[in-house]
């Protein structure tokens, strides 16, 4: 099958499968008149890669497991182990952002978006004052008295 009907089938667009083809997600030959040529899996594949998109892998994520996914027995359980390693790492990053919301909302109010809450000078210049960096010379064509 040529690009222009994969790209029909998928709805994605010629330089996308391009661009998967370059990265190596997916592979065609070339037929001897330079046109690329796709197995009719292709399609089922670049859903699979759009969804898992969709699903918050990357393409780099995708591309290393795309060996392991076709030669897997079982390529359900093969995918629920992949869903289930991605849900930890989902979990991980939630918590990594419950914990930033928890420092940026103790910041809010306290006058200083650098110093927490109750606890005068930590995390601050000059024990919580802030001033502008002094300039040595003026910049060049600065007026001095305007």
């Amino acid at each position: 099958m040529r690009i222009g009907e994969l790209a029909a089938q998928t709805g994605m667009t010629r330089d996308t499968i391009r661009f998967y083809e370059k990265v190596g997600l997916i592979e065609g030959r070339r037929l001897a008149n330079g046109y690329r040529d796709f197995p009719p899996e292709a399609v089922a594949w670049l859903h699979y890669v759009r969804t898992a998109q969709t699903l918050g892998f990357s393409l780099a994520e995708i591309a290393r497991t795309s060996e392991e996914l076709r030669a897997a027995p079982d390529a359900a359980e093969a995918l629920s182990a992949l869903f289930e390693e991605k849900i930890e790492i989902v979990d991980a990053r939630m918590a990594e952002l419950a914990t930033l919301r928890a420092e940026l909302s103790a910041r809010v109010g306290t006058g200083c978006p650098l110093r927490a809450a109750g606890h005068p000078g930590e995390g601050s210049p000059a024990r919580g004052r802030m001033r502008p960096p002094r300039a040595t010379t003026p910049p060049k064509g600065a007026m001095l008295n305007p």
